[in-house]
């Protein structure tokens, strides 16, 4: 037995910390809005649906919860991220990017403008907002970006390749960023869930009501990480972290 005074993991107080969140309005985004302020964070939501977001303002508390109606698909609304962070809570700590959506089926079974626009989403609605967030990040000395990607970013599967892809974007750019800005202070996690039970795919290769979304990750589970690579303590970073639910063949 070693001796000595027992230490537990540091973590870091994420209380008033000013957290920028994407696809706020459901699923994984949704679910992480509400842990970071039940631990005392302030966040921007952001995602399209305005009503959602009212809603989701009223649960939470304006104190805590500014909405930001927001198509990551517009280049020139990414700027608007850190300006709304900035103009309601006076500064900008860091940026979640959760917005995205996906699909099953082979390389023929949608639309070419489903998946055009299921490309853009994922990768050019997680590169502008976080082009936006490094200037600032820059400017301030440091901040954490953590981007939501996918275990299909590491192993595409057989029915998700255009899917895929835009994971293995992600993961890419995570990973990128990460010895680009490492040594200026910003931190930069991809998180890599297998299934989670949320309205990922639903009318796309998933079916509203499959008991199987029972077996799945919830998406708590997921938010739960974020939260606690947010609250690593400045002198580490996780760089990736992936997730598998116990009935998931990994």
């Amino acid at each position: 037995m070693v001796s000595g005074e027992m230490r537990l993991a540091e973590k870091r107080s994420l209380r008033d910390s000013v957290i920028v969140v994407t696809g706020a309005s459901s699923g994984i985004g949704l679910a992480t809005t509400r842990q970071l302020v039940g631990i005392g964070s302030k966040v921007v939501a952001a995602a399209r649906r305005a009503d959602r977001l009212e809603s989701l303002v009223s649960e939470l508390g304006e104190d805590r919860v500014a909405a930001y109606p927001y198509d990551v698909n517009a280049q020139e609304q990414a700027q608007g991220l850190i300006d709304k962070a900035i103009a309601v809570f006076g500064r900008c700590d860091s940026l979640v990017a959760c917005a995205g959506f996906g699909a099953y089926g082979g390389i023929l079974d949608h639309t070419d403008e489903f998946l055009e626009s299921m490309i853009l989403t994922n990768i050019g609605g997680t590169v502008w907002p976080v082009r936006a967030a490094v200037r600032h990040f820059l400017e301030g000395g440091g901040g954490d970006i953590v981007i939501v990607a996918s275990v299909a970013g590491l192993r595409g599967g057989g029915n998700e390749a255009v899917y895929a892809s835009t994971k293995f974007a992600q993961v890419g750019l995570a990973g990128a960023l990460d010895r680009e800005l490492r040594t200026k202070g910003i931190r930069v996690s991809a998180i890599c869930p297998a299934g989670v039970k949320t309205e990922f795919a639903i009318g796309y290769g998933r079916s509203a009501g499959d008991p199987g979304l029972d077996d799945l990750l919830q998406p708590e589970d997921v938010a739960d990480a974020i939260v606690t690579v947010l609250e690593q303590p400045r002198r580490m970073r996780t760089t990736l972290w992936t997730m598998w639910s116990m009935a998931e063949q990994s």
